[in-house]
């Protein structure tokens, strides 16, 4: 292993869970058609201070991943935001709309769909017909950002609740507090959505830092306040030096809870999402990151990734990356961001069934 870094411990995890559903699993149908091998009632958790969360045995298309966070951010729930931004993980969901959409239309009669290439370069260049086509009604953005209020349209959120906005304020005022809480599961208006939310909320905590933590984050070295020569008697300087400097007095850790994980190509991209979300939060409240908790209820490999799991199975992981982020605006979707030594196996490619 490097200087400077921890053993990877996410990958073997997740080869771990890949392995239990190959051996474990049942098989089960699903909507989708493809099948199954499911498990139920799993857990994914990693300590922060290992690395940024970013699978090493395969090659993860981050630039997908921190678009569609954004997204949500904002509040967003129409896919034109992501197919201008090379972001095509919504695309399949949102061509299933439209076909279902003209469909549902009384006393319309049926007419030739566009191909889904057709459709999704329309979503890019007609800004009407995105409007009206590439909206996937009220799900997780309208969920964070604007709980029960009308649909976004082009950046105005209206009436609703913001839980993001609420969540700030709440860690800033009352960090103890056991209600830190953001829900995207609203059944009031599940049949509205193009898919209802596979990872339906998340909850954070929030402790205290003691001493010798808030230290080592000052300091940049593993060494303790004794080791580098301070006594009992300088502490008091030492703290007064921290604050001043604002290093921060809490730490922030997140557990997100999820109904349906795709486990091979689904739920890498949830643990890099939670965990820059986990990040930016602790940018925003000046806390550190400190420990992502995954609750997985159905977690199943469909039946055409099972080959795809055995190659990732043979790979040994590299040290995990470490990313820092920057002018961070949560409430605006916007931050900048820095991966660092992210070392990789190739991708695996497999197909999604939406």
């Amino acid at each position: 292993m490097c200087a400077g870094f921890m053993e990877n411990k996410l990958d073997k995890e997740y080869q771990m869970l890949l392995e239990y559903i190959l051996g474990n699993g049942v098989e089960k149908k699903d909507r989708t058609g493809t099948g199954t091998l499911s498990v139920f009632g799993c857990q994914i958790r990693h300590e922060m201070s290992d690395g940024f969360p970013l699978l090493t045995t395969k090659k993860m298309a981050v630039k997908t991943m921190i678009t569609e966070l954004k997204w949500f951010l904002k509040g967003d729930t129409n896919i034109k935001y992501l197919v201008d931004n090379n972001c095509n993980v919504w695309n399949g969901d949102a061509y299933k709309n439209y076909i279902a959409k003209i469909n549902m239309r009384p006393g319309v009669p049926m007419v030739k769909f566009l191909k889904q290439t057709e459709f999704i370069n329309k979503i890019k260049t007609d800004d009407e017909f995105a409007k009206r086509w590439g909206e996937l009604g009220p799900i997780y953005g309208s969920q964070w950002r604007n709980w029960n209020g009308d649909n976004f349209i082009y950046g105005d959120l209206k009436n609703g609740i913001d839980q993001i906005a609420n969540l700030i304020n709440e860690l800033k005022t009352n960090p103890d507090s056991r209600r830190l809480m953001v829900n995207a599961w609203n059944v009031d208006q599940l049949d509205s959505m193009a898919l209802p939310p596979c990872h339906y909320g998340f909850q954070v905590y929030t402790r205290e830092l003691t001493f010798a933590e808030r230290y080592k984050h000052y300091s940049g070295s593993d060494r303790t306040w004794e080791e580098g020569g301070g006594n009992a008697y300088g502490k008091i300087t030492a703290m007064d030096m921290m604050d001043d400097e604002e290093v921060p007095i809490r730490a922030i850790s997140l557990i997100w809870n999820q109904r349906s994980v795709d486990t091979f190509l689904g739920l890498p991209f949830n643990i890099a999402s939670y965990g820059l979300l986990l990040e930016l939060l602790a940018v925003e409240v000046n806390m550190i990151p400190d420990e992502l908790i995954g609750n997985l209820g159905d977690t199943h490999l469909y039946s055409n990734h099972k080959v795809q799991a055995a190659t990732q199975l043979g790979r040994e992981g590299f040290d995990l990356p470490r990313i820092k982020v920057s002018n961070v605006n949560l409430l605006e979707g916007q931050f900048d961001y820095e991966l660092i030594n992210y070392n990789y196996h190739p991708s695996i490619k497999a197909a999604l069934s939406n």
